[in-house]
Parts: structure tokens; sequence; C-alpha cells
């Protein structure tokens, strides 16, 4: 009876079906031209890196201004650091960073006004990238 019940038991869990979790990801907006808004966003941004997620930052509106090379951000406490120095560290461990379609050409801007490797993104690959289940998204 022992075996039997073992073999029953084998066989109801390996049918059972098994879900692979997606990675997680997570897309960041940030459209605030706050300082203390945009450190958060970095932080918790890094918080996600850090824990294995994929990131993917979109910085429009007064927010794309991080994005810009001679523009200086505020430093923030306690971490010293500003949130374009916090933006490019999440450049440095992985993340995707671009600047939303609209942001140039409405701050008489070029990509090469742009610090290395902030690209601009395609609305259509933005909103497919939403669109998958195992995205979860901040805005700020």
């Amino acid at each position: 009876m022992h075996k039997l019940s073992f073999a029953l038991a084998l066989g109801l869990a390996s049918a059972l079906p098994v879900h692979a979790q997606s990675p997680a990801e997570l897309f960041v907006s940030i459209n605030s031209g706050v300082t203390q808004t945009q450190g958060v966003a970095m932080v918790l941004a890094s918080q996600a890196l850090a824990q294995k997620a994929a990131v993917r930052v979109l910085l429009c509106s007064d927010g794309g201004q991080l994005a810009v090379k001679d523009k200086d951000s505020a430093t923030l406490k306690p971490m010293n650091k500003s949130p374009k120095e916090l933006l490019q560290g999440l450049m440095k461990s992985g993340a995707k960073v671009e600047v939303c379609a609209l942001f140039l050409p409405n701050a008489d801007l070029k990509p090469t006004d742009l610090i290395e490797g902030i690209g601009v993104a395609k609305p259509a690959d933005v909103a497919a990238y939403l669109l998958q289940a195992n995205v979860k998204s901040l805005s700020y």
C-alpha cells in the first residue's frame, strides 16, 4: 500500500503544470524635474537591479534633462550623489536608459547632446514592452 501511495503521489506531482516564472522587469518613467523625486526613482531602480530585475528607464519632459550632457543636477543627502550620477550608475550596472521620442525635438536638442549610452525610445517598442506580463511600472 505504501508503494502505491508513493507512486500515486509521484504521478500526480509530475502531472501538475509547471509555471516558469518570468524574470522580473522594472520600467521607470521619470517626468519630474524635482531632484528628490528623481533621486527616489534612481534609488528604487538601483534596488531592483541589485535584486536581479532588468531595469529600463524612460526620461521625458523635465526628467529628460538628466540625459543631457551639459546639465547638472543637485546632490542629495545622505549619499552625496546627484540623480544624474545615480542614473549613470544604473547604466553601468546594466539598466537601459532612453529619452522619450518627444523630448529632443521639443527641447531643441540632438541625440549628440545626450550622455553616451542613452538612446531615443520608439513609442511602439515602449508600448510592446509595457504590455509584457512580467513588467512592473513606476512613474515619477
